[in-house]
């Protein structure tokens, strides 16, 4: 073991986020944290990696192991330069490169001297630093950047760039521990692949906060966060599945029970306490009393108890008999709900047409000959490498419908589109104008610029149907919103309008697995067309349709 996590105790203001959370970290182990967004995930690993202390209970790390973990922010380092920000957090390399670069100038004949810089080469040499710069260019090129990256700053990178560069930090530290935090989104299929190379023949302990279910495929042990406790299952994604159900159809019948003893001494303590004010005889009226303060001790006992979160997945659940089926459905944990286009009849009409089509920028196209026809109630899965041209297509797809100029040059080709198409969208990154605004707020903009009416009352409905605190959570500005917070915020803005064709551009980066499934069946269910860009297979698999290849 070479951690033990025993949190007894964290919360945030009012929120108790930890009760009672216990597991262990084993040595070379890949080990999945999945839970619902909002459970607390990111904040486990900061609290492994001592940034956030204020906690009740011990977290206990082997003396001599080495801590590497991914950085979700960057403040303080936008000035470095790649090389010089993932050198810096190598374990060793800041005081090694400091004596050797410093001491051939001052040590002269000290011995003592002499014998540090002599041991610093030693180990500089052990740990291979001096050819770290040509392998971080090869690693840099394994997740689509360029090796001349290494000489950009940070502050010059994307988000997406940002996230691979962490990665190939962790990966190159080489420590006995790697915290990873959502390491796949925005990542293309090649990319992901290398990233799940390199997981399985890893050496060090990794913990990956992820709901990419590609690298849960791959993982060891699997921790879910659930109502502030640490759930453990052996195995990989599949074997957790077949594992939760049985676990979960054990609480649902615990807690149906308890809801029916509920139900039972609340007709207790009324049926006690009238027999209690009907009797005359004292050694009566204090027997029933007797038994209405017993009723009403354990019935205040058991009403105290929070209902657990139950989720159990799609193909999974379909297995449970009849009755437990009602039971799951009846305390099931609330899940957002996707109001789509569905009927039962479709038309042929053609939406989206592009004949030999050829985009780009400036001189250079990024694609050639894509050809392709969208019908309503059709799926057409956009494939390539980032960088392909695929989101170039999808906001050309954008243009045609509103009637506006193409961003990008088109070559060759033709690209045509239905007049007056409703078009619902979903970016990879939320538009930025509405990260100062309040929820509620962008929300009911959102609603205003498709013309489609918005009040109070629809706005407080969404915010519930999201998974949203209808009361407290309309205030918050979109900018401080988690990442699964604002995918349900892109949801919201995609669907307000009834849209009859959907362009989504990685829809499930972010959103947690019960909500990645009610998209997915709301997908199955919806009326309209779907365009999308997505390297979840599982995603792809279920949603269908044709794929295009975009690039080679």
């Amino acid at each position: 073991m070479i951690v033990s996590v025993d949190i007894t105790e964290k919360s945030f203001g009012d929120k108790q986020l930890y009760d009672s959370l216990r597991f262990d970290i084993q040595p070379g182990e890949k080990l999945g944290i999945v839970g619902r967004n909002g459970t607390g995930k990111s904040t486990l690993l900061h609290m492994i990696t001592g940034e956030d202390t204020d906690f009740q209970g011990d977290i206990a790390v082997r003396r001599g192991t080495v801590v590497i973990a991914s950085r979700q922010e960057h403040h303080g380092h936008e000035d470095k330069t790649v090389l010089e920000y993932i050198q810096g957090d190598l374990p060793e390399f800041a005081q090694l490169h400091r004596i050797l670069t410093t001491y051939p100038a001052t040590m002269g004949d000290n011995p003592a001297k002499i014998q540090r810089y002599s041991d610093a080469l030693e180990r500089f040499t052990q740990l291979g630093y001096f050819q770290v710069e040509d392998e971080l260019g090869q690693a840099l090129e394994a997740y689509q950047l360029p090796a001349e990256k290494l000489e950009s700053t940070l502050a010059e990178l994307s988000g997406g760039q940002k996230r691979m560069v962490e990665l190939i930090k962790v990966q190159r530290a080489k420590g006995d521990l790697a915290l990873i935090d959502e390491p796949t989104n925005h990542m293309d299929y090649v990319a992901k692949q290398a990233f799940i190379g390199w997981l399985k023949q890893a050496q060090e302990a990794v913990v990956v906060i992820t709901h990419d279910r590609d690298v849960l495929a791959m993982v060891d042990r699997i921790i879910e966060i659930r109502n502030g406790r640490a759930y453990a299952f052996r195995g990989n994604y599949e074997h957790y599945l077949r594992v939760n159900r049985g676990q979960i159809t054990s609480q649902v019948n615990e807690y149906d029970l308890v809801q029916r003893r509920i139900q039972n001494l609340t007709a207790d303590v009324i049926r006690f306490r009238r027999l209690k004010e009907k009797s005359r005889d004292p050694g009566t009226i204090k027997r029933f009393k007797s038994q209405e303060e017993k009723a009403a001790t354990e019935l205040a006992k058991l009403s105290d108890t929070e209902k657990p979160s139950f989720w159990i997945d799609r193909e999974n659940a379909e297995l449970l008999d009849p009755k437990m089926t009602n039971a799951y459905q009846k305390y099931k944990a609330k899940n957002i709900k996707l109001n789509t286009r569905s009927a039962e009849t479709k038309s042929s009409r053609m939406l989206v047409q592009a004949h030999e089509l050829s985009l780009g920028y400036g001189d250079a196209p990024l694609f050639s000959g894509v050809s392709f026809t969208v019908r309503e109630g059709e799926r057409l899965r956009l494939h390539g490498r980032n960088g392909a041209g695929k989101t170039t297509l999808i906001n050309a797809i954008m243009a045609r419908v509103r009637g506006g100029e193409l961003a990008s040059t088109l070559f060759t080709g033709t690209l045509a589109t239905e007049k007056e198409l409703s078009l619902g969208l979903y970016e990879q990154e939320i538009d930025a104008r509405f990260l100062p605004m309040a929820l509620k707020d962008a929300i009911s903009i959102s609603y205003q610029e498709k013309d489609v009416p918005v009040n109070e009352q629809k706005v407080q409905q969404l915010l519930g149907e999201y998974l949203f605190d209808p009361i407290s959570d309309g205030a918050m500005l979109v900018g401080n919103l988690s990442g699964g917070q604002k995918a349900r915020l892109q949801l919201i803005r995609m669907l307000s309008a009834q849209p009859s064709i959907l362009l989504l551009d990685e829809p499930t980066n972010h959103l947690d697995l019960p909500s990645i499934e009610e998209l997915e069946d709301a997908l199955a269910h919806y009326h309209g067309a779907v365009i999308y860009i997505s390297h979840d297979s599982f995603f792809a698999k279920q949603i269908g349709g044709e794929t295009v290849q975009i690039g080679s």
